[in-house]
């Protein structure tokens, strides 16, 4: 089973999945989230119909359908009732956490999750986010994306639609909200491992007196942009606020779902900062009541005490996670027995790196390691988890055949 997450569900991809699953000989399945695609029960996404939408929701659906499909196979396959194939479950950065938290609260269902980069442990404020884009950028780099955003502050105060008008978010009419684009921006290199195509004209343009603004808003226009499809809309107060369901509405579902669940706020730390600190806790706070009115809050203590945080207590999850990933920061990286986690660790490795490979400008097939600056480290990883999926596997058919006897 691989879950799919905050968006329409795409297919099966092509990634590192697909290379376990001729190992194993596995069919692949794959649900989309309620809400998001083609799976919303209402046409209209007011506050009020979106009451159903949470990741607690999104477990039962997928361990209704889970029990579904098995029906439909042994029907098909003319078999018995009773019998049960053995299922693992898989998932990516949110869906990565709803692998984890399958297994955590559907055991009987799975014979084990694979959890990459999930995010596991709800935060309300959200600085080490920030934090880690400066470690991984590195010391030139960070120093660059830092003169840049006060070059950018200033520039708002002084000709606020020249500036918006270089990162194609005229339509941004809340500075803070561009200010946000400018931050998602600079994470996208990093935690999608091309920290180069970030770094190294920004550092150049630093060092040759060049114009660090359009340095970046270059990277931003040709990288963000032009390969990966960011969109200036996604940070539209008015877009965000249209509840007419359609496939762009992903970025309204997944705030509601951050405003009353996860937070993950990603605030400007108090020293050091990247990001503008007009990014902070009350700038989310009013983005939530805003979009879905008042009373609508994160409540992250509920969650982490529902599912257990990165303290989770449940068995036969692997948690995978790249090193330059900031998200990281949200998910359990000590490893125990029955809870392994591994860090993959290159210069690139960033989000889902063991399932997708780097850098991820493009679909990498098969999660193909070769353009990671470190493949041992990828496949040294990978390992692990076919070792770790074997063992419970055969663990699992054991259990399976014991039930029939």
């Amino acid at each position: 089973m691989m879950i799919c997450g905050e968006g329409p569900c795409s297919g099966i991809p092509n990634n590192y999945i697909s290379v376990l699953a001729k190992k194993f000989d596995a069919g692949i399945v794959s649900l989309e989230h309620r809400y998001y695609g083609k799976s919303s029960p209402f046409k209209s996404l007011a506050t009020q119909n979106l009451k159903y939408l949470s990741s607690k929701q999104a477990l039962f659906d997928l361990a209704v359908f889970r029990q579904y499909y098995q029906d439909y196979l042994n029907v098909k396959f003319n078999r018995s009732s009773n019998v049960e194939n053995p299922w693992f479950f898989f998932g990516v950065s949110y869906s990565g956490a709803l692998s984890a938290w399958f297994r955590l609260k559907f055991p009987h269902l799975t014979c084990g999750s694979l959890a990459s980069s999930a995010v596991v442990r709800a935060v309300y404020e959200f600085p080490e986010f920030d934090q880690q884009i400066g470690e991984s950028a590195g010391p030139e780099c960070k120093a660059a994306l830092q003169e840049t955003n006060k070059l950018l502050e200033l520039g708002l105060k002084v000709n606020n639609r020249a500036v918006k008008a270089l990162f194609n978010a005229t339509e941004l009419d809340v500075d803070a909200d561009f200010l946000y684009l400018i931050a998602d921006a600079e994470v996208m290199a990093i935690q999608y491992g091309n920290p180069d195509k970030l770094c190294v004209p920004l550092v150049e343009a630093q060092k040759n007196g060049g114009d660090l603004v359009e340095a970046y808003a270059k990277y931003v226009r040709d990288f963000c942009m032009g390969v990966f499809g960011l969109s200036s809309k996604t940070y539209s107060r008015k877009h965000l606020l249209d509840t007419v369901g359609t496939p762009e509405s992903a970025d309204r579902l997944w705030w509601f779902q951050v405003c009353t669940e996860v937070a993950y706020f990603q605030v400007a730390p108090a020293n050091d900062s990247i990001r503008s600190h007009q990014i902070n806790t009350e700038y989310h706070l009013d983005l939530c009541k805003r979009l879905f009115g008042k009373g609508v809050y994160p409540e992250v203590d509920a969650t982490n005490l529902y599912y257990g945080g990165d303290k989770i207590a449940a068995t036969k999850i692997i948690f995978t996670n790249g090193s330059q990933d900031p998200w990281r920061h949200a998910s359990k990286q000590t490893s125990s027995p029955e809870l392994p986690s591994y860090i993959v660790t290159c210069h690139n490795c960033g989000h889902g790196s063991d399932l997708r490979g780097c850098p991820q400008s493009a679909m990498v097939i098969e999660g193909d390691s070769e353009n990671c600056s470190s493949p041992d480290a990828v496949n040294k990883v990978r390992q692990h988890i076919v070792e770790h999926i074997d063992l419970w596997l055969s663990e699992c058919r054991g259990e399976i055949r014991s039930c029939r006897d």
